[in-house]
């Protein structure tokens, strides 16, 4: 099951990189929709996801802090790219993230012990954590493919 888990989450990580591929970086950049949401928001947001679930929450935080992180996360700006983070250091971070989080979900069992401060019921496992970044980064390929959507109709 981990493993099948993990190879869902890669999938769905590839789904998100591929969406900035052949888009200029005017339209990585470009909110789409209300919310400010832009293509690589959405690779900064899922970056600090991975560094969170699958890395701070299993006690093994990475070494790598991405430049946009607060003291408190609550007020992270991670769902759009500020004029001086470029598509290569979000996209990056994102793969040394990933990769960091590749590496601990293969060293620990799906029951290991996690603990995620924001929650409400922090105690959880490393199997719920990997599920939720397996489903979570889906959902935001999803948008993703969406918003790419949305700037090749507008180039049209």
């Amino acid at each position: 099951m981990k493993l099948e888990l993990l190879e869902s989450l890669r999938r769905s990580r590839a789904q998100v990189l591929a969406a900035l591929d052949g888009v200029s970086e005017y339209d990585r950049r470009r909110p789409l929709v209300a919310s400010g949401t832009n293509l690589l928001g959405l690779v900064k947001h899922l970056a600090g996801e991975e560094h969170g679930y699958l890395g701070e929450s299993l006690g093994r935080t990475p070494l790598l802090r991405p430049t946009w992180f607060r003291d408190d996360p609550y007020e992270e700006q991670d769902m759009w790219a500020s004029p001086d983070e470029s598509t290569d250091y979000i996209t990056g971070v994102y793969r040394e993230l990933s990769a960091h989080s590749d590496q601990v979900v293969l060293s620990l069992d799906l029951d290991s012990p996690a603990h995620v401060a924001h929650w409400e019921k922090h105690e959880t496992t490393m199997g719920y954590l990997l599920f939720t970044m397996a489903t979570e980064t889906a959902q935001h390929a999803g948008h993703a493919t969406a918003l790419r959507h949305l700037v090749t109709q507008s180039a049209r």
